[in-house]
């Protein structure tokens, strides 16, 4: 079975060799550049990866748009800050030449304050067969598969996710917007319900319910950051209400 990997890029230069480097088992390597202007292209290129370059609008649209280049059976999805390690390349491959799923979800701890935050695992679609696939979503894709089973995969895939806590909350505040838009388009209405309680549930949860306390003081940052972000959305999105945006 050919493989095909799609890497999302934009100004990733210092990540995007290991990155590919990581994958260097697969067929076919596709960067999917928003044009970037830090010589990341150029990199992609020198690494033999085909290379195509569409304007960013959000994250749905940029990996629908490079599927229908892929000429593999099996298509693996990855973020330039992400590595496969060599026991989950092994599994891949194993798993791809069984045939037993249609997609494979993947295991991503975030990795913050120089830690890996494996109680913070999220697992996520990023392994599927070539066959009628498409992401939906402006942030936090997710990828709509038309049938078949999902398994998910032992091995973690590396994700270094944040590079230290303003790198987090600027991420956190891009995606409440976008998060936000979602929600506006939806008709979502505000509730001081949602400003208070779902904050403070989003701490419980990742924090105590999922074991974050056993990651330390990378785990409780990185809840308390989680549970700022859910604020930040609904904070947002009555912004949004009020056309004060």
């Amino acid at each position: 079975m050919k493989l095909t990997v799609i890497i999302l890029t934009y100004n990733e230069q210092p990540y995007l060799k290991d990155a590919v480097r990581s994958v260097s088992f697969a067929d076919e390597i596709i960067v999917m550049d928003s044009y970037s202007t830090d010589g990341t292209v150029a990199l992609a290129e020198l690494l033999q990866c085909r290379v195509i370059q569409r304007k960013f609008d959000n994250f749905s649209n940029q990996r629908n748009h490079a599927i229908p280049f892929a000429t593999g059976d099996w298509i693996l999805f990855l973020d330039a800050d992400e590595r496969v390690p060599i026991p989950l390349r092994q599994e891949i491959i194993t798993h791809i030449n069984s045939g037993t799923h249609q997609t494979y979800r993947l295991r991503n701890p975030h990795f913050f304050l120089h830690h890996f935050l494996y109680h913070k695992a999220d697992k996520i679609i990023r392994l599927a067969k070539n066959e009628q696939l498409y992401f939906t979503g402006d942030v936090h894709e997710k990828l709509q598969i038309p049938r078949g089973s999902i398994g998910t995969l032992d091995n973690y895939l590396i994700h270094y996710t944040y590079k230290g806590i303003f790198h987090f909350l600027n991420k956190k505040e891009s995606y409440a917007w976008f998060q936000a838009g979602e929600l506006f388009k939806k008709k979502k209405k505000i509730t001081y319900f949602h400003l208070a309680f779902k904050p403070f549930y989003r701490f419980f949860s990742t924090f105590i319910l999922k074991r974050g306390f056993m990651d330390g003081v990378p785990g409780f940052a990185g809840s308390a950051i989680d549970a700022y972000g859910v604020f930040a959305r609904y904070a947002k999105l009555m912004l949004l209400e009020r056309q004060l945006r």
